[in-house]
């Protein structure tokens, strides 16, 4: 029976880990190929696009009534400020408008059903691990000189954003028990929703300052999206097994 529940728990940490891992380099390998269409070099977008990416992911696989809410109050917030600009798009503006709905969205979940402080200490938890993980690989990359591609850097960054996710959501989660439980859900929900607005402007606001044709920046970065999926769910599927032949628990993640 024992033995039958861990090839159970493994198979489940495949699953788990590889799907999150694929929504996670799908989004990453977006971003990034989008950051370079809009004249951003160097390390930066590697480490914007993976603290994003793990930031987002994190917030919808620990806390996902939450950041549905926030994901639903970003959408109508962007159509509603779209129908009362005529479409002039600016990111500061459409952001924040869609991150105050999502603060609102979340707060009545807060008030409607309690979920104490844990979604904001999770989703922290996936912010600091794309940010260390984007900082380290893109160190790593400058140091050795190597160019990967995006299915290899995918899986680098989803199996390293993973592993120092787990080894740092207990953590958090532990020391977030003194935060207010109703603060939570507003700031995850406000944030998802900043994000939602930051996709819009990204779909209807950007085209002016690509570097390239607008369809052909738009055809390679869906050229960069398929490999970051594949990638992503290898580098998660792997990490997952890994960690759960080591015996720790991996039921945080979900």
């Amino acid at each position: 029976m024992q033995h039958r529940d861990k090839v159970t728990a493994i198979f489940m940490g495949l699953f788990v880990w590889g799907f999150a891992g694929a929504l996670f380099g799908a989004l990453f390998a977006g971003l990034h190929q989008l950051l370079i269409g809009l004249g951003v070099a160097g390390w930066l977008p590697l480490l914007i696009a993976a603290t994003i990416a793990a930031t987002t992911t994190s917030a919808f696989y620990s806390a996902m009534p939450v950041a549905l809410a926030g994901a639903m109050a970003g959408v109508l917030a962007s159509i509603a400020y779209l129908i009362a600009t005529g479409h002039q798009v600016e990111l500061p503006l459409i952001a924040g408008l869609a991150g105050l709905a999502g603060v609102l969205a979340g707060g009545f979940y807060a008030w409607a059903i309690s979920s104490g402080a844990r979604p904001l200490a999770q989703t922290f938890s996936g912010l600091l691990a794309g940010l260390l993980a984007g900082a380290v690989l893109a160190l790593l990359l400058g140091l050795s000189g190597i160019e990967v591609g995006m299915f290899t850097l995918a899986a680098g960054v989803v199996a390293l954003v993973g592993s120092i996710y787990q080894f740092s959501v207990r953590r958090l989660a532990h020391a977030a028990d003194w935060l207010p439980g109703g603060l939570s859900a507003p700031v995850v929900a406000g944030l998802i929703a900043a994000v939602v607005g930051a996709s819009v402007w990204i779909v209807g606001g950007t085209t002016a300052g690509l570097h390239v044709a607008p369809g052909a920046a738009f055809e390679a970065i869906l050229a960069e999206v398929p490999a970051g999926l594949l990638g992503g769910a290898l580098g998660g599927a792997l990490t997952g097994l890994l960690l759960e032949s080591l015996g720790i628990d991996l039921q945080a993640i979900a």
